[in-house]
């Protein structure tokens, strides 16, 4: 199929584009990598009276890392007057470049790891970081590292600039709390503390295709101490999902074997999966059960703590 009409923009600023959004009166759709929403428009499931494209807004693709400072505890940390280690990165920048960038590799290598999770070589070349998050897609990595490393994204619009948490984005199946008129600018993910372990772990039908289930997991520990943990979900339902409970569990026991099965078994019990045509609700529980368990392990083989 093709689309239907719509008009197309390709604005070469970020005002421009907003101009155009409040044109349109919640009509538009916003053009990033296109990975998503170009099928959704091909078979006709959107039907928007323009696009507006912002490929061509080159201020939207960038990778910084900085102090910004929190106005509470980030992963575990009191606030400092120096701030958290942030990585800062454009909306528009490429999976592809994330992929392959020393700074994100440094800094946040769980995102370095869950890029590789995602479809095939001409996706990660065009799709972008924020059009993923916009897409909200709960079967998607990036809404799940996001969680896990309790990220926020900045929105702009007519109105100014805002910071959104990550836990307060994603509302439901393919929905965000960005208006109409807003764009997603920029992703900021705090570092997680020195000697942290990381892994993603997810099972789909075939590669490349979206996960049935995905679990993020970050590990610090000082010896066989948990100092912090989190763990997050993809495909376990309608918005990825914190699993705190199960991370409860081995701050407060260690890491021992015992405590990593029972956070397993807690985490099957915390997600509430849809049963489709892939796979059952009951299947995906006992997913989250394996894959957390499996995660926290690979987690903690590179975690250097203590």
């Amino acid at each position: 199929m093709k689309p239907a009409k719509f008009d197309y923009w390709a604005p070469a600023s970020v005002d421009e584009a907003l101009a155009l959004l409040t044109r349109y009166g919640g009509e538009a759709k916003i053009l990033a990598g296109g990975q998503s929403l170009v099928p959704l428009l091909n078979f006709r499931l959107s039907r928007p009276a323009a696009l507006i494209d912002i490929n061509r807004i080159p201020a939207l693709a960038y990778i910084r890392a900085e102090n910004i400072a929190e106005p509470g505890p980030a992963h575990g940390r009191p606030p400092t007057t120096e701030g958290v280690l942030t990585v800062r990165i454009g909306a528009m920048t490429r999976q592809r470049t994330i992929e392959f960038s020393p700074a994100i590799a440094e800094r946040v290598p769980l995102l370095t790891e869950a890029t590789r999770w995602v479809g095939h070589l001409p996706i990660r070349s065009r799709g972008t970081i924020g059009g993923s998050l916009a897409h909200a897609d709960p079967s998607a990595e990036y809404p799940t590292v996001l969680t896990a490393l309790g990220g926020s994204v900045v929105a702009r619009g007519p109105k100014g600039e805002r910071t959104i948490a990550g836990s307060e984005l994603f509302q439901t199946y393919l929905t965000t709390s960005l208006a109409a008129d807003e764009i997603l600018t920029e992703v900021r993910l705090p570092a997680p503390p020195a000697g942290a372990g990381y892994a993603f772990e997810e099972l789909a039908r075939r590669h490349g295709d979206f996960a049935l289930v995905g679990i993020a997991a970050v590990i610090a520990r000082q010896g066989e101490r948990c100092t912090m943990a989190r763990l997050a979900t993809s495909g376990a339902g309608p918005v990825p999902l914190r699993l705190r409970a199960a991370e409860e569990i081995l701050e407060r026991d260690g890491f021992g074997d015992a405590a990593i099965e029972a956070a397993g078994r807690r985490a099957s019990e915390l997600v509430n999966p849809d049963s489709d045509i892939h796979a059952s609700a009951d299947y995906r529980r006992h997913l989250a059960g394996v894959l957390t368990q499996r995660a926290i392990k690979r987690a903690l083989t590179q975690a250097t703590g203590g």
